[in-house]
């Protein structure tokens, strides 16, 4: 008998070098996380590669550009091969990566890079969209779909998406917690919630839990 390997998604939450993983399978109206860990975006053999930003603002304005590309491509091949890992480390266990959930700024659209070497505020917003960035670029890369919500939306689309008032996602969050075990923080709980609306998205998920969606999610708190 051929064994089908059971859908799952990622979710990830990034920070300036570094980002959280995690990884979740199993019927949307009720998922598990498989594992999860944290992964790191910065070159350590390129100076200034956790703030590149940061870095440039003793340099001139060609030096500037230069070491933003130059981190850009580094940070998005370690993005790529920490991806294919999960990917890997996912089929072992059984499942197969469906697509991506990726948190995004609420900021608005950043300016030229001048301006932003200007402010101190414009910098730290910048090297945030900077990791973003090569995470969706690497999701792109590997061929998979990505969910993009920006993370002061979350709540609000898992609530929207799968019919939960706010105290069903709570409880859905600690019960996946519970399962998992620590660390189980504010990262590892924002990514998870970012891979459950990937895992929604895949058509696949979405034929197989219509059903389900019925019944309504709220059903399964206690």
């Amino acid at each position: 008998m051929i064994q089908v390997a059971t859908e799952a998604a990622i979710g990830f939450r990034s920070h300036s070098g570094w980002a959280e993983l995690s990884i979740l399978a199993g019927p949307t109206n009720s998922p598990a996380v498989v594992d999860r860990w944290r992964i790191e975006l910065a070159d350590t053999a390129i100076a200034g590669s956790t703030q590149p930003y940061h870095a440039e603002e003793e340099l001139d304005l060609k030096e500037a550009e230069e070491l933003i590309s130059k981190c850009a491509a580094s940070s998005t091949q370690l993005a790529g091969d920490a991806l294919r890992h999960a990917i890997g480390e996912a089929q072992t266990r059984g499942y197969r990566i469906a697509g991506c959930g990726v948190l995004l700024a609420s900021g608005k659209p950043l300016p030229e890079l001048p301006s932003i070497l200007a402010s101190h505020a414009l910098i730290h917003s910048a090297e945030g969209e900077l990791f973003r960035k090569v995470i969706v670029q690497a999701c792109a890369d590997v061929g998979l779909p990505t969910t993009e919500v920006k993370e002061k939306e979350l709540y609000a689309r898992v609530q929207n998406e799968f019919g939960l008032a706010q105290k069903d996602v709570q409880y859905h969050l600690v019960r996946m917690g519970r399962l998992i075990g620590p660390p189980w923080r504010q990262d590892e709980k924002l990514a998870t919630l970012a891979a459950w609306l990937a895992l929604a998205a895949t058509p696949r998920t979405e034929r197989a839990d219509r059903g389900h969606k019925d019944k309504r999610l709220g059903a399964h708190v206690r």
